[in-house]
């Protein structure tokens, strides 16, 4: 079935640009849904009102160019900060953007650098921060409603790939870069660098956190999918399955599964808890054998993502398609045509899927599909429950099985 297009935000161009094209490797929503967030290619970041963008795809029909002039931000400092009605706006990081994420507090979650009463920052529940990871290395941290650069993080040798904050709202941040590393960064510490991950032999791509923080996946080239305990900065495991560079990875909404994107033409599906893969979603058919899965194809799928009801899960490779797939189906339920995708991610609600493509997005509707009472009690469990509990269980063999996604 063909995916229904919701709208596409359409970037100015300029004969340069036409030149040499605009890369657009990452697409952001807030965790309030109150903003969506992208590269624009270089140096640009443009953020807009998604509940706005939504209301002028519905008024306007899909296309929604933004050449227009954008808002004008407050002064930094003043009482006029618009943080009650949120205004589109763009800002310029200085050097190529590679990556963003939204963070937002949790007053409660204290500073893990307990030793320190003073703080230069006083992070409320009502501010909205905006990380962007960049060429040079370095790390901008913005206050998405007034444009203010609160922090500049630069211990990173090389790109900063992918940036991933604590769904705790601890403001935990984590980069993953080229220099082979990952960095873990305290902004309630005043962006204080906790600590190093070290392990990646080569580049590493891309990171991302279990839905309780206590996990992290980081992902990279030489085949390399690492588990980190959160608590200890331990590694955990080593996954092993895929054939080539592994650029992409998220965790499914209740922590059960684990979805990595890989150049050899396959996501694969995981139990984190146990280090086996449960699904594979191919790209290329038949699919390549482990010693030409290593060499360049049209099939290299480029990103993945879990939609909100644990049920789908989204690919974007390199044969110019975005394809939905169900965990418990072995083909794609539906598909859409992008060239030069890069990136994807799900709306806050789950309801969208945007994409970026040389420097726009495009947005498709999520296949809605009612849940299972049964996926809904497993969701429900697996919430709360990590495979070795589940496993113990008092219950019936096939129904453990559903529990831990191998039926």
């Amino acid at each position: 079935a063909r995916a229904r297009t919701v709208g596409e935000l359409l970037a100015p161009t300029s004969p340069f640009d036409k030149k040499c094209g605009r890369e657009n490797w990452t697409v952001a929503f807030a965790p309030d849904g109150s903003y969506l967030a992208w590269s624009q290619g270089h140096r640009i970041v443009k953020l807009v009102p998604w509940a706005q963008c939504l209301n002028n795809f519905l008024l306007h029909g899909a296309k929604n160019g933004t050449n227009g002039v954008s808002a004008r931000l407050p002064r930094q400092g003043s009482e006029g900060s618009q943080r009650s009605k949120p205004c589109e706006h763009i800002i310029d990081c200085g050097d190529i953007v590679w990556s963003l994420a939204f963070g937002s507090s949790v007053p409660e979650k204290q500073s893990r650098c307990v030793n320190i009463e003073w703080h230069r920052f006083k992070f409320g529940q009502d501010q909205l921060l905006l990380a962007t990871g960049l060429n040079n290395g370095r790390i901008k941290i913005w206050d998405v409603y007034t444009g203010k650069l609160l922090l500049n993080l630069m211990d990173h040798t090389e790109v900063v790939r992918d940036l991933t904050f604590a769904p705790d709202g601890s403001l935990i941040l984590v980069s993953a870069s080229r220099d082979k590393t990952l960095r873990v960064w305290d902004l309630k510490d005043d962006g204080n660098m906790m600590k190093v991950l070290r392990g990646h032999p080569n580049w590493v791509y891309g990171c991302a956190f279990s839905p309780d923080s206590s996990i992290l996946c980081s992902v990279g080239a030489s085949k390399a999918v690492f588990l980190w305990d959160m608590d200890k900065y331990s590694m955990l495991r080593k996954l092993e399955g895929h054939h080539n560079d592994v650029v992409a990875c998220e965790f499914s909404p209740d922590g059960a599964l684990l979805a990595t994107a890989s150049y050899d033409t396959r996501v694969c599906v995981w139990d984190p808890h146990i280090g086996v893969i449960l699904r594979e979603f191919g790209h290329l058919f038949p699919a390549p054998t482990p010693i030409f899965a290593g060499g360049a194809n049209d099939r290299w799928v480029r990103s993945v993502c879990f939609s909100h009801d644990g049920l789908h899960v989204a690919s974007l490779a390199d044969d110019k398609m975005v394809r939905f797939w169900r965990i418990d189906e072995e083909y794609p339920v539906q598909v859409a045509p992008l060239n030069n995708g890069l990136c994807c991610t799900f709306s806050t609600d789950g309801s969208v899927l945007a994409a970026g493509q040389d420097g726009s997005v495009y947005f498709w509707a999520t296949p809605s599909q009612v849940s299972s009472l049964q996926h809904l009690c497993r969701m429900a469990i697996r919430r709360v429950m990590p495979t070795s509990q589940v496993k113990n269980l008092p219950i019936p063999c096939k129904v453990l099985e559903f529990l831990c996604y191998q039926i």
